[in-house]
């Protein structure tokens, strides 16, 4: 895999990975909420107006053009498990900036997946 391929693959899963922080810190900003019929308007807008949610939305715009670009150079077989990578990076900045738990369950499967995408990128 060429540098180029593999730096649209990485942007890709970067802005993936951005793209649901900003959700997870959209939807904090907001706070909980149920969706009923008296409140799917009002909530509906709140979220659709909301920044963080706005910025999620132009990554995920942004990736989908990305990884068009990656697909034309890569197999799918080969790029599709390399977006594995984003739960490792999401657990670690979950924990980061949201104190999320990293507990060994979540190392052990973030291991398991390492280990898959190494032996993806040798294939």
């Amino acid at each position: 895999m060429s540098l180029i391929s593999f730096g649209l693959i990485f942007a890709g899963v970067m802005l993936n990975v951005a793209a649901q922080l900003m959700i997870k810190a959209g939807t904090n900003s907001i706070g909980y909420f149920e969706f009923s019929r008296s409140n799917v308007l009002p909530i509906g807008v709140r979220l659709a107006t909301e920044p963080h949610i706005i910025g999620a939305i132009a990554c995920y715009a942004l990736s989908v053009v990305i990884w068009i670009l990656a697909l034309s150079r890569v197999q799918v077989s080969i790029a599709y498990p390399l977006l594995s990578m984003g739960y490792v990076v999401n657990a670690v900045a979950a924990w980061w900036f949201f104190n999320e738990s990293i507990n060994p369950a979540k190392v052990a499967g973030i291991s398991v997946i390492i280990l898959g995408v190494v032996i993806i990128s040798r294939a």
